[in-house]
């Protein structure tokens, strides 16, 4: 059975539009807390969105009152060392599947996106939220701190400094904060997340799937190597698009002055 047919236990997909899909993230309850059950249930969708070739783009969302409030910690108060680290294993599989996904991913946010929720939106290529929304790793209130890559990308994508602000206090902070710090793409409407999350998603539609995952990759590169050595990947990547019909197409239809079809071929 395909994982878009499948009915899960905390997770809703759909496809929303030709291409693009929509993941839920859907423990309203529990503000969306995060626990076994979501990463199994989220990694099976990313990956079968990975390689599902009627994806184009994948949306990852919660509801209007919470995108992710963070582990569930009813699940995890009482782990030892190691599973703690069992769980985090789940985690980061998890995550990786929204950053080292093939297709774009758009993290579309209402409500709290609180440590894990937070830090999977991180994991986003591309992040719309709410004007409402609040943000924040309050994890080391719990005597942790951040465990799921929110040490490695929150400086990534703001600075070290705010960062440690942030982590250190376990401080929330609103959109209007998140934007300006640089952690967010747009700040929107409540009501115009989806929206805008679906208008952005269409855009990347129209693109050729084989540039935008070559470019994603050289671009998630960069931030791991050092200049020469992301210049190189970025080589690669460039080069072997010429391999493809997609290049092909780009190039002529410019010349003969059309749009370009892409099949991702």
């Amino acid at each position: 059975m395909s994982y878009r047919e499948k009915q899960y236990e905390t997770i809703l997909v759909r496809m929303e539009e030709p291409g693009i899909l929509i993941m839920q993230l859907n423990r309203p309850k529990a503000f969306n807390a995060v626990n076994p059950t979501v990463l199994d249930e989220a990694y099976e969708v990313l990956s079968g969105a990975n390689d599902d070739p009627e994806v184009k783009v994948i949306i990852i969302t919660g509801n209007e009152n919470a995108f992710a409030a963070g582990a569930d910690l009813a699940a995890v108060k009482d782990y030892n060392a190691f599973q703690a680290r069992d769980f985090l294993d789940k985690v980061h599989r998890t995550i990786f599947a929204i950053e080292d996904n093939h297709k774009p991913v758009i993290a579309a946010v209402n409500g709290l996106a609180l440590g894990g929720g937070l830090e999977m939106v991180l994991a986003a290529d591309i992040r719309i939220v709410a004007d409402n929304a609040t943000l924040g790793l309050p994890e080391i209130n719990l005597g942790i701190f951040p465990g799921a890559g929110g040490t490695q990308r929150f400086p990534r994508s703001a600075s070290i400094c705010i960062a440690k602000q942030y982590i250190f206090t376990g401080e929330f902070f609103n959109a209007q904060i998140a934007e300006k710090i640089g952690l967010v793409n747009m700040v929107v409407p409540a009501a115009e997340v989806m929206n805008e999350a679906i208008k952005f998603a269409k855009k990347l539609c129209k693109k050729s799937p084989l540039a935008l995952r070559e470019a994603k990759n050289a671009i998630n590169m960069s931030m791991n190597t050092d200049i020469k050595t992301g210049s190189r990947l970025e080589q690669l990547g460039w080069s072997m698009l010429f391999a493809s019909e997609d290049q092909k197409e780009g190039m002529y239809a410019f010349l003969e002055k059309r749009k370009a079809e892409f099949k991702g071929k």
